[in-house]
């Protein structure tokens, strides 16, 4: 039997008392799974990311992350299992400016209290920017300094990742090149969960996940998402 990567059971999160992000959700991500949540702007799809990743916290209800329940934890040791557990991809590079590609990498190794330069440029060359590896982000495309985030996502050898729109600011032949990446990854036995406004993306994926108004409205295999993308085509 797959076990369960992700587990959330009757999450709802509010910001405020009129603000309610999440309305009881409850999900299960199996192991090596490749998961697209799609939605409007608002319906609550970050938001639920960033519950699973321990970036943010339930109002109620419980998270269960390789097993873990997360729920209750401080966060000192959120951010700990965060670094030991899963990947972190933004639409926003946030790299630092004045380090070089390879010392952005190694951050994140540094945080984890060992520092291993050659894992740092092995990395870097898996997502192919061996080249590249001494610029800084400025002398860096979209495209490279995404894949520096994802070689840095990856360099504690996390099984899960996390992406928000990992290719909302990139051009069509970039966003094709980090895609070519995430399905290497999955081949490789990673869970991978994915926000995206892209259709295309979620198709490529093996499950999409709709939310509407903090809710799961619909929940389906790519080839039975055409009602779905028709949806999303129609909406504003």
């Amino acid at each position: 039997m797959t076990k369960s990567a992700i587990l959330l059971e009757s999450v709802t999160k509010y910001y405020d008392l009129y603000t309610r992000a999440l309305n009881s959700v409850s999900l299960a991500i199996s192991e090596g799974d490749w998961v697209s949540i799609i939605g409007p702007s608002g319906s609550g799809k970050t938001t639920l990311l960033n519950i699973m990743s321990g970036l943010d916290t339930a109002s109620s209800g419980t998270i269960r992350v390789n097993e873990t329940d997360i729920t209750g934890l401080g966060q000192n040791m959120l951010t700990r299992f965060r670094r030991e557990n899963i990947g972190l991809i933004f639409q926003q590079y946030h790299l630092i400016p004045y380090l070089t590609a390879l010392e952005n990498v190694m951050v994140a190794q540094y945080f984890q209290g060992t520092v291993d330069k050659e894992a740092a440029r092995v990395g870097l060359e898996n997502v192919g920017l061996g080249h590249r590896i001494e610029h800084r982000p400025s002398q860096l495309s979209g495209g490279e300094q995404q894949r520096v985030c994802i070689a840095r996502a990856l360099i504690n050898k996390p099984n899960i990742l996390l992406a928000d729109e990992p290719t909302g600011n990139l051009d069509l032949k970039n966003g094709e090149i980090v895609m070519e990446i995430i399905r290497k990854l999955v081949n490789e036995g990673h869970t991978v969960v994915i926000v995206t406004h892209n259709m295309d993306i979620a198709k490529q994926s093996r499950r999409i996940i709709e939310m509407v108004d903090g809710k799961i409205s619909a929940d389906s295999t790519p080839i039975l998402t055409a009602s779905v993308s028709a949806r999303m085509e129609h909406r504003p």
